[in-house]
């Protein structure tokens, strides 16, 4: 069974990525297929899973600087967008109740709250493709889904109906007082596979376990743990260690929601619907960062970077289906809209440039009036610039 998983996904992947797709797009596929034969992931596909994201928040937390999050674009743009989206998504589905397996209120706020996040993945992967990580509109793109990914781990730390224990407090603050230590151990890992072990000694054991253990949930214990060592100097060569091993186990999340299988015609059909409200949850974005004097290239390649269902809005999905809150149709349908919404975003993020230029007159009518100091742009007198480079210095 292990050795179908892993020849199918492979399979899968790889035929779609010669169409210029992200492979996580024929992990789902995979998933799907396999559940036609009658497959299932079983516990060790869950727990690869739960690994896999784990280490993702941990390593967005090493990348994450804090004040960024204090940002008014970061902060407010990601807070406004989430509670419009939520309230137009829930006006749109309290509208279609009649037609859509959605008994009651909380079932309707629960799936407009989950609509309302964006793929950390496929924004990160984009970024790192396109040598735009570092772009403002990619720090911009990454704060707002780390604030997305903090209101999700906060419900799922809510969802699991009890308070904390009273030591987390003190747990969090040893953390803190132990930072020193941390960063020795850090500094003691050396190269090759013992930093790569210290990523995940750090990100499943520390953050992990130890937020568990007091009653928080895991994800939010490696996201923080990622923060609280992400100023360290190895921090950036512990990211990168961990990249592979993390895209790898990622590969078992995807598989698992596919592993739920394909909706009815009625659920393809509601897919195809929130695929085509997508572009405008992606101008929302556009529109609310140029209220921040951002520039409309900005604010547009930021919006593009977001134009996606998020993979994290399945987790809440599961998690109210685990809970009786809403029915586990939900699942195959979102996970439907969200491999959609990568088709959808994929080229339009290859061509964003080009788009941008083919729109900018019509897109320049958003911006306000001044201009985000970190967005002010370069003027010269008369001087001829040039860049040059190889690879991603290059491309950047």
């Amino acid at each position: 069974m292990d050795a179908l998983l892993i020849a199918i996904a492979f399979l899968f992947g790889l035929v779609v990525s010669r169409f210029g797709l992200p492979p996580l797009l024929g992990f789902l596929a995979a998933g799907f297929v396999l559940h036609a034969f009658g497959k299932e992931g079983g516990d060790t596909l869950a727990a690869i899973s739960d690994f896999g994201v784990k280490l993702l928040l941990f390593t967005i937390g090493l990348k994450l600087q804090v004040r960024s999050l204090l940002r008014p674009e970061v902060w407010a743009g990601a807070t406004g967008h989430a509670v419009i989206t939520t309230a137009v998504f829930a006006g749109g589905l309290a509208l279609t109740a009649a037609f859509l397996p959605l008994p009651n209120l909380s079932a309707i706020l629960i799936l407009a709250f989950a609509l309302c996040f964006s793929s950390t993945v496929f924004a990160v992967k984009m970024l790192e493709a396109n040598g735009e990580m570092g772009a403002l509109h990619g720090r911009i793109a990454i704060g707002i889904l780390i604030m997305q990914d903090l209101v999700a781990v906060l419900f799922l730390a809510v969802s699991k109906g009890q308070w904390p224990s009273p030591w987390a407090l003190l747990l969090i603050g040893g953390l803190f007082a132990a930072r020193p230590l941390l960063g020795w151990v850090m500094s003691q890992s050396g190269h090759g596979e013992l930093i790569t072990l210290c990523g995940l000694f750090l990100a499943l054991v520390v953050g992990g376990s130890g937020f568990e253990f007091v009653g928080l949930k895991a994800d939010l214990g490696a996201l923080f743990i990622g923060i609280l060592v992400g100023t360290h100097p190895k921090a950036k060569e512990l990211g990168k260690s961990l990249l592979g091993l993390t895209d790898l186990l990622l590969v078992g999340f995807f598989l698992s929601v596919g592993l739920e299988g394909l909706p009815g015609w009625q659920g393809l059909l509601t897919a195809a619907v929130l695929a085509l409200v997508l572009p405008a949850k992606g101008f929302l974005f556009f529109l609310i960062l140029t209220r921040f004097r951002l520039r409309a290239r900005t604010s547009w390649l930021a919006g593009l970077n977001l134009t996606t269902y998020g993979e994290f809005g399945l987790i809440v999905i599961a998690i109210g289906a685990g809970k009786g809150w809403i029915g586990s149709e939900w699942l195959p349908i979102t996970a439907i809209a969200l491999s959609i919404s990568f088709l959808i975003a994929s080229p339009l993020n290859r061509n964003a440039e080009a788009l941008y230029q083919r729109f900018a007159a019509w897109l320049h009518r958003f911006e306000t009036a001044g201009r985000h100091p970190d967005d002010i742009p370069v003027r010269t007198n008369g001087e001829r610039i040039a860049v040059f480079g190889m690879g991603r210095v290059g491309q950047a």
